[in-house]
């Protein structure tokens, strides 16, 4: 059998200027993307910092004649915004750990406790998935009316802290964990209980970052059921309506509604930057048991 020859330092040389290539421009169709999908919050964060009569210039430029702060602080001082932000916090903040306590503990029962039906159950369950939420506001709303909550922060909570996804993104996680892990808390004389606390949860972090981030978000940005369960909106209204109060009221100043959107983004991107640890360790340890 005859041996390959090795490449010559011509052809080596092609090969590295290919490889080289290739880097260059998938980095920069990776650029353009990413530039794509930023050209709106660019687009917004620019024309926050504008003078009202730079909006609309015409030609249009993205940067004004100079660049205005005052624009944040008239638009905190317009509208009771940061009761606003204040009621959001409590809404999302309290709807969050609610989700994470309740879907926690849901998924390790459908994951590791037997008991009859356990399947049957959690595909009932699972299927809750399929109606949307378009459907169950006016039922949930007439049940909120029965129980006397309408215009009250339970209302805003409750409702909607015991989602079939996070009990079916947490099942997931806990169905990697060994048995033997379990088995072993058992031998040490560990009861179920402590099991869940002392050993599972804290193996589950990441999965609990990404439940909590994608359950903050959703409840801070939710708009149809804040509308709805609440009659006095500048008492108990979160941000997206007071973003949509102060639109009405001041829709010819583009500047100051697009700070007050700046303003709102703080929070999830605060919340993003503080799990974005877990987050990641989350992504490379799926389906190792949290390894």
């Amino acid at each position: 059998m005859s041996e390959l020859a090795p490449p010559s330092p011509a052809g080596r040389s092609r090969n590295t200027s290919a490889a080289k290539i290739r880097h260059g421009l998938s980095a920069t169709l990776l650029w353009l993307v990413a530039l794509l999908f930023l050209t709106p919050l660019i687009y917004t964060v620019a024309t926050s910092l504008k003078p009202a009569s730079d909006v609309f210039s015409v030609p249009p430029s993205l940067v004004g004649k100079e660049i205005r702060w005052q624009n944040y602080a008239d638009a905190l001082d317009y509208l009771p915004f940061q009761k606003f932000i204040l009621n959001g916090l409590i809404v999302a903040v309290s709807g969050t750990l609610i989700t994470l306590a309740a879907a926690s503990m849901s998924a390790y029962a459908f994951a590791r406790l037997k008991f009859r039906g356990r399947n049957v159950l959690f595909a009932a369950f699972l299927a809750t998935l399929m109606i949307p939420q378009e459907v169950l506001v006016v039922p949930m709303f007439s049940l909120m009316q029965e129980f006397g909550w309408v215009d009250s922060y339970r209302a805003l909570i409750l409702p909607w802290a015991f989602t079939a996804f996070g009990v079916f993104l947490m099942r997931q996680f806990f169905l990697t964990i060994p048995q033997e892990l379990a088995d072993a808390a058992y031998i040490d004389g560990a009861g179920k209980f402590r099991t869940f606390f002392s050993i599972m949860l804290p193996l589950a972090r990441p999965s609990l970052a990404v439940l909590a981030v994608f359950t903050f978000i959703n409840y801070w940005n939710s708009f149809l059921w804040p509308l709805i369960i609440t009659n006095s909106v500048e008492d108990k209204g979160t941000v997206p309506l007071g973003l949509s109060l102060f639109f009405s009221q001041q829709g010819s100043q583009w500047n100051l509604v697009m700070a007050a959107s700046v303003i709102s983004m703080i929070p999830t991107v605060l919340l993003l930057l503080l799990l974005r640890k877990h987050l990641v360790s989350g992504i490379a340890t799926t389906g190792m048991g949290g390894r």
